[in-house]
């Protein structure tokens, strides 16, 4: 059979070897949330190396920004780098830890790069054009990402992850929605859900392939919520 094309995503815990035992359990319960957010869009299941390098495969249409943000976004979050490249694929069977081709081989050599730049986050489709824009999407949104406290991760989630508006947040929290108002925009909701909207766009465009099931799309309201 010929190799197919979809995306490998890496993500790296930075500093795990200090918490080798916490980040494993961390690890593994995001591991099972993120084959739930792909369901169908997975070519193999997630998984996680010893060394604590999480791995997936996705179809090619789907959106490796899911992994990023359901990461970043959840309780107990820990810095992950992540490094997602879109390419040839070969057949096979079990978890993406077990599967081959070239675009693993890509990933391998780019998450090797991102370490040793320090980046922590990576996005390629393979043409030039699309990766130099995401070149220049990604290093701000990892940058906002690691900039959100604990209770502003909470609010984001809610936001980006479980599309609530403003109002809807605020009576989640039980708290007023001026409280939130002033949550959002020191979580800088607003840019991230643009930002996050146009890496998805970049990601998707050059696609001939038809459209897939629709994943959530992170839009924002002109109240200043997502949905």
């Amino acid at each position: 059979m010929d190799a197919s094309e979809g995306w490998v995503l890496f993500g790296d815990v930075v500093g795990s070897r200090r918490a080798r035992v916490e980040a494993a359990a961390w690890l593994r319960s995001l591991v099972g949330e993120l084959d739930e957010v792909y369901g169908h869009e997975k070519l193999a299941p997630f998984g996680f190396t010893q060394g604590d390098e999480v791995q997936g495969l996705l179809c090619a249409t789907a959106d490796p920004m899911l992994a990023v943000l359901h990461a970043a976004l959840r309780e107990g979050p820990r810095p992950i780098r992540w490094v997602c490249i879109r390419g040839a694929v070969d057949p096979g069977e079990g978890p993406a830890t077990q599967r081959t081709g070239p675009a693993f081989m890509a990933a391998r050599s780019a998450i090797e790069a991102a370490r040793t730049g320090h980046e922590r986050l990576v996005i390629r489709i393979g043409r030039t054009e699309a990766d130099e824009l995401l070149g220049g999407m990604t290093p701000a949104m990892a940058e906002l990402l690691q900039a959100l406290t604990g209770r502003q991760k909470v609010v984001a989630r809610l936001a980006l992850i479980d599309g609530l508006r403003q109002s809807e947040v605020a009576e989640r929290l039980k708290v007023r929605r001026a409280t939130i108002s002033v949550s959002f925009a020191r979580a800088k909701v607003l840019p991230l859900a643009r930002l996050a909207g146009a890496i998805k766009r970049v990601c998707a465009s050059p696609l001939d392939c038809a459209t897939p099931q629709a994943t959530r799309n992170v839009e924002v309201e002109g109240e200043g919520g997502v949905s």
